[in-house]
């Protein structure tokens, strides 16, 4: 019982599953794989996304385990950006990608919206002359809010930007202070009013459930202001703690007995995320993952989660972004002077490589969609002529009888109870080869 209880404590590594097979897996010596993938022509109906990863944050949250930099002077944001823009055009001419129309734009980070509308005007300037995104269907910006003012937002939506993604993640100014948010609640309820007066198409907010210092009573009062706001669509994320974060390394010394404050197990942050989900529900949201709810389903999509949920090309763009093109993951490199060398060499930053096989590409879409709550066997016998209640009989029986999931005809549906721990259930579909082994 001892074993079990500690399994549910917040440890170290990670939680939630972006991508399979597993990073760890990715190595520098399939870089001739994904060259070879690039250099061919691209596979037939397959939709073509851009991620710009804008490295920048005026703090680093103690939570957060990318590749960001808050050290950086505004010629050190030129030269970065120049490489970015460098990137985008020697993708823009390899056979894999050359006249394809883009069908999906994200800026991620970091903090885009650390950039000044300027910058923002002249990065989009450059990169639609190389990749025009103006038949995309859609281009979401990430912004923390204490960034924001009512002119920079005008010119997102000049830019294009019709998806804002708001990281607010607590309304709680001591609960973002100590986990190291730069923004403070005044910040979001002006950046979310100016939003919402240029008429954005789409606002989503970002809350996570269990940051330190969290509370039952301070949750629910986070959800009730996030429907009074009545934004598009909400996810809200689980507290990880994966290795290379501040509170990581403070629970590392702490030799796992003690950490970083109080930091909430696993059965009590998917309690709070079912009482988010009932409120949200409540207040005639859906559920439209394991970790979003919308408001109306029709209008507010989310083309990015489900292109790459479905096997879309991606072009991951910035210091240590990740990619994937006709059938081989891609990693950049991680270090900000060999990325900009190597662009400045025109040379594309790829550091590691995967090419995936047919059997794991399968795994990797059956894993994803189940994040949705939901698969439709058709769609995985269409696409590649498998079975998968039959190749993945006991995952799945394991899985139903453990009151996760329900199989009804065609179509395998998760319950709350599968829905809210989705991420510690893929690891069943994983090969034998990819059980256990670390993730990143």
């Amino acid at each position: 019982m001892s074993a079990i209880i500690d399994q549910e404590k917040t440890g170290l590594g990670n939680y939630f599953i972006a991508n399979y097979p597993p990073f760890s897996f990715w190595k520098p010596e399939h870089l001739p794989a994904a060259e070879a993938a690039l250099s061919r022509p691209p596979r037939p109906g397959v939709e073509l996304g851009l991620y710009l990863h804008i490295p920048f944050c005026r703090k680093r949250c103690k939570f957060c385990y990318f590749r960001v930099y808050t050290d950086k002077n505004a010629r050190d944001v030129e030269i970065y950006l120049d490489a970015l823009v460098r990137e985008v055009e020697l993708y823009a001419n390899q056979p894999a990608v050359r006249g394809r129309d883009v069908d999906f734009v994200y800026f991620g980070g970091g903090t885009p919206s650390y950039l000044s509308a300027n910058q923002l005007t002249d990065l989009a300037g450059r990169l639609k002359e190389l990749m025009p995104w103006n038949r995309a269907r859609e281009v979401t910006f990430e912004c923390e809010p204490g960034t924001l003012q009512q002119h920079k937002l005008a010119a997102l939506k000049e830019i294009g930007v019709t998806r804002l993604s708001l990281g607010i993640e607590n309304f709680d100014d001591a609960i973002l202070s100590e986990n190291g948010r730069a923004h403070r609640s005044p910040e979001i309820f002006k950046a979310y009013q100016w939003a919402r007066d240029l008429g954005f198409p789409q606002i989503n907010i970002d809350l996570i459930a269990g940051m330190v210092g969290e509370t039952e009573a301070n949750w629910r009062s986070c959800i009730e202001k996030t429907i009074d706001l009545a934004p598009d669509s909400v996810t809200i994320y689980q507290m990880e703690l994966p290795y290379n974060t501040v509170y990581s390394r403070e629970l590392r010394l702490a030799s796992g007995t003690g950490g970083p404050g109080t930091l909430a197990d696993w059965p009590t942050k998917r309690r709070w995320v079912d009482m988010a989900f009932a409120m949200l529900q409540a207040a005639d949201y859906k559920v439209s993952s394991g970790y979003t709810l919308v408001r109306d389903p029709q209008r507010a999509r989310f083309i990015y989660r489900d292109g790459l949920w479905h096997g879309a090309d991606l072009l991951g763009t910035g210091v240590a972004s990740f990619g994937h093109v006709s059938g081989v993951h891609v990693q950049n490199v991680d270090d900000w002077d060999r990325y900009v060398a190597l662009l400045q060499e025109n040379r594309l930053p790829l550091a590691r490589a995967l090419p995936v096989q047919p059997r794991e590409l399968l795994i990797r879409e059956l894993v994803l969609q189940l994040k949705t709550g939901r698969l439709e066997t058709a769609y995985f016998q269409n696409k590649f002529g498998a079975d998968i209640l039959a190749e993945f009989e006991s995952a799945f029986a394991r899985h139903r009888d453990n009151g996760n999931l329900t199989i009804t005809g065609s179509e395998v549906t998760l319950t709350r109870q599968g829905l809210l721990q989705v991420d510690r259930l893929l690891p069943e579909f994983f090969l034998p080869e990819h059980r256990g082994a670390r993730y990143t």
